[in-house]
């Protein structure tokens, strides 16, 4: 079954424009916070990683990494080798980007869109959600003195939007978040919390690349995320295939005092539900998968800033198409 793991996947030392912190100060913080793994990605360079490979243990599993900064729009290079960079030179136009995610791919990675709508030039991603295995709708402190901001809630409609014809095509990209850190008292704000088999390179990714995981502004937020019919159950990132049956669909959410719990299917928002003031309640709602084809819920604070979101369960049978796609590539299956 595995272990639920709190991570961040985007994180800068002073060797990146704008960084401020050591591989040793960050890497302390993540400690303190608590989180399980970090991924070091810094702006086009391979600079720390020997440093990084030293402040692992078994109490923190570091991911090498990098943010492949490109004229129109960045992505996070996951689970490279030592000393790799991924060539940035490039923009939309020139066509080249399917060839370095490849590159990335046979190199057993994780290509993620970064920050989709970032306020700054070249911080708008040009290229298309669908050349990468998951997008990261929720981004660090930027604009915004908040971990939330409009630059968030944009690259949320947008992966929100296509979720639905992306699942009935078989090819479906996850969501997930990341503080993108340069400064200190950001790591962690916000970071991915997955399910992986162990604490290893290999697991972690396998698990953000299923889509087994949710997103948490900070460790004080808890969530379990599962839909029901008859005896069969399926959580974050799984297919519950229910037939005819009915499906109750339960969140149990702890560290979010007088939240806002909603449903989203296809068919858009379809259910909210308050917590008590102590942040500590659980949710239920009911569908079938004739009326839903997948399920994800999103946790606000009473403002309207988010607090965590999950990736879907799917509901809807597996199409023809789907039967025919090739498995994702996984390094665990080489």
């Amino acid at each position: 079954m595995g272990s639920w793991y709190r991570g961040d996947c985007h994180v800068h030392s002073a060797s990146s424009k704008g960084g401020e912190l050591t591989p040793e100060q960050l890497a302390a913080a993540a400690r303190a916070l608590g989180l399980d793994f970090v991924a070091v990605t810094e702006h086009n360079t391979a600079e720390t990683h020997g440093v990084w490979s030293s402040l692992a243990g078994d109490d923190l599993l570091v991911i090498l990494g990098q943010e492949v900064v490109t004229h129109t729009g960045h992505w996070l290079a996951l689970g490279i080798q030592p000393g790799q960079v991924v060539e940035s030179r490039y923009r939309v136009r020139d066509g080249v980007i399917d060839r370095r995610i490849d590159q990335v791919h046979e190199a057993g990675g994780l290509c993620v869109a970064a920050h989709p709508h970032a306020p700054y030039p070249s911080g708008d991603l040009m290229y298309p959600f669908q050349l990468f295995d998951a997008v990261e709708v929720w981004n660090g402190l930027w604009a915004s003195d908040l971990p939330w901001n409009a630059d968030n809630e944009a690259a949320l409609a947008e992966w929100g939007r296509g979720l639905a014809g992306d699942i009935h095509s078989g090819r479906w990209r996850p969501a997930m978040g990341n503080s993108d850190t340069h400064l200190e008292g950001q790591i962690g704000i916000p970071h991915t919390v997955v399910l992986a088999e162990e604490l290893s390179v290999d697991a972690v990714l396998a698990g953000i690349r299923a889509g087994r995981s949710w997103i948490a502004e900070s460790a004080a937020v808890e969530l379990s995320f599962e839909v029901f019919a008859g005896e069969r159950t399926a959580g974050i990132g799984e297919r519950l295939m229910a037939g005819d049956e009915p499906i109750v669909v339960r969140a149990d959410v702890r560290g979010v005092p007088s939240g806002i719990v909603s449903f989203h299917t296809d068919r858009g928002k379809v259910y909210r539900a308050s917590l008590p003031g102590d942040g500590s309640g659980v949710v239920e709602w009911r569908t079938d998968a004739e009326e839903s084809a997948f399920v994800r819920i999103e946790v606000r604070h009473p403002g309207g800033d988010m607090a965590a979101l999950t990736n879907p369960v799917i509901l809807a049978a597996p199409t023809a198409f789907e039967s025919l796609m090739p498995p994702r590539h996984d390094r665990m299956t080489q």
